[in-house]
């Protein structure tokens, strides 16, 4: 079994890489900027969301700026990789229709082609660190860690995603909704610290936060997670990745009886 998946993957890497680079294409064609958006964005982001509410909660963060950034980087490519891996199997339905493919590559494609721009917006916050006079550590070579966690968690929450929109369609617009509600239960914005023992446990629980902790703490603390942030980061991430690999796995023979 095992085998026989790696074959069937080398056969068509041809066709990921080629998605990938379409996906990318279609992102920035017609864009007079195009891939330097991928620089720009994160940065008016941090503008705007920095002269928001930092009367609420710059005294409370040394360098809100950058703090915030780095949540940027990370919630964007959550949102954006979630979103296009739900929406691949959908907008693939003509090619799906017509030759074999193996499903899960349309999902590959969309998070990996994300995965490129989490680099460019990486970029970004090297600039503006440099730029605002922010120390830079060694901790930053760590980085990686974080951002290869987020990229396994979001691809098993954009499997789950694209699994059950082809038949629940309703889910596209529902999860517009959530991400709405979810960029508050993670420290994207705010101190975790200013929260009640309430509040600061449910939102220690989202793997999001503990992948953000670390990621900051790497890029902007010279400091090395605790032992809980390190396990509700990965085990909840490689929980999502195999759970929604089986959902996709038993999902994918109906796909062509709904789209």
């Amino acid at each position: 079994m095992h085998n026989s998946v790696r074959a069937n993957f080398i056969r068509f890497k041809p066709l990921l890489f080629e998605l990938i680079s379409r996906d990318i294409k279609n992102k920035y064609r017609r864009s007079v900027l195009g891939v330097l958006w991928t620089l720009l964005n994160p940065l008016f982001m941090m503008i705007i969301l920095s002269a928001v509410f930092s009367h609420l909660f710059g005294f409370a963060v040394e360098n809100y700026p950058i703090y915030i950034l780095c949540g940027q980087v990370l919630y964007n490519f959550f949102s954006e990789s979630t979103q296009s891996a739900m929406n691949s199997i959908i907008n693939s339905a003509a090619l799906i229709k017509k030759v074999y493919v193996p499903k899960y590559i349309f999902v590959l494609s969309r998070v990996l082609s994300c995965s490129i721009n989490i680099f460019a917006a990486y970029a970004a916050l090297l600039i503006v660190m440099v730029v605002l006079r922010t120390p830079l550590h060694y901790t930053m070579f760590l980085s990686v860690i974080p951002i290869a966690i987020m990229i396994i968690f979001s691809m098993g929450a954009g499997f789950i995603l694209a699994a059950l929109s082809v038949k629940y369609r309703d889910i596209v617009h529902l999860y517009s909704v959530f991400l709405t509600g979810f960029i508050y239960l993670a420290p994207i914005m705010y101190p975790i610290d200013i929260l009640g023992n309430v509040l600061y446990r449910i939102v220690k629980l989202n793997p999001v936060t503990n992948i953000l902790e670390m990621f900051r703490g790497f890029m902007m603390y010279n400091s090395m997670p605790d032992v809980y942030t390190v396990v509700m980061a990965v085990v909840p991430s490689v929980i999502v990745f195999i759970f929604g690999l089986w959902v996709f796995y038993k999902k994918q023979d109906e796909f062509i009886l709904y789209l």
